[in-house]
C-alpha cells in the first residue's frame, strides 16, 4: 500500500481506522493530526501510555496506522513486521532510502523530530559556544555517525541562534495543529 492508497482508503472508510500514538499531545499523536487535516480523512485517535504499547498493538494488527519514530520502529520494518508507508521529513531517509517521503504525495507535510541540548539562560556565551562547538565536532565521529544512521536518524549542527529559530518555528507549526484538532492538556 502506498500513502495515495491509504488517504483513498482511509477516505472511503471515515472513522474505521484507527491511529495510534504514545498517548495525546505526544509528537505521533500531532503528526497523525497534521495528517488528518491536510489530507481531509477522519481517522480516530487511539493513544497509549507510551509508545511501545502502541507499537506493540500496531503489529498485533489491533490499530492500522501509527506515526512512530524511526529509532523504535526501524528495526520492525527491517524484519518485516512493519511496512513504512512514508516517512514524515522534508527529504528521504538515508537509512530507508527507498521509502518516499509523505511529503512526495501530500505536498507541505513534513513532521521530524529532534533531540537538542539547552542550558540555563544565564549560562556564560564562553561556555554556550564551547558546547556547541564539542556537540557540533561529534557529529563527525564515525562512531556517532554509524550510530545516528542506525537509529534512522540525521544530525543537524548548527548554532544556539539556529537552534532557537528551529524551536520557535515547530512551536507554532504544532501550535496551529493543536488549535486546529481541538487538543487539551489534561
Amino acid at each position: 500500500m502506498s500513502v495515495p492508497e491509504f488517504i483513498a482508503y482511509a477516505k472511503a472508510n471515515p472513522g474505521k481506522v484507527n491511529f495510534a500514538s504514545g498517548g495525546v499531545g505526544t509528537t505521533q499523536h500531532l503528526t497523525g493530526e497534521l495528517f488528518k487535516t491536510m489530507t481531509g480523512v477522519n481517522m480516530v485517535h487511539v493513544p497509549y501510555r507510551g509508545g511501545a504499547p502502541a507499537v506493540a498493538d500496531l503489529l498485533a494488527g489491533q490499530v492500522q496506522v501509527m506515526f512512530e519514530f524511526m529509532a523504535t520502529s526501524i528495526e520492525h520494518v527491517r524484519n518485516g513486521g512493519l511496512r513504512a508507508l512514508g516517512v514524515t521529513s522534508a527529504m528521504r531517509s538515508r537509512t530507508l532510502p527507498n521509502v518516499p517521503t509523505v511529503g512526495e504525495f501530500l505536498p507541505g507535510f513534513e513532521a521530524s523530530g529532534w533531540n537538542g541540548i539547552g542550558a540555563p539562560r544565564n549560562t556564560p556565551i564562553e561556555v554556550v559556544d564551547k558546547l556547541n562547538r564539542e556537540i557540533n565536532a561529534s557529529f563527525d565521529d564515525p562512531r556517532v555517525k554509524a550510530r545516528i544512521a542506525e537509529l534512522g536518524g540525521e544530525p543537524l549542527p548548527g548554532s544556539p541562534a539556529e537552534f532557537t529559530k528551529l524551536i520557535a518555528a515547530d512551536s507554532e507549526k504544532w501550535r496551529k495543529v493543536i488549535l486546529a484538532a481541538g487538543i487539551k492538556a489534561g
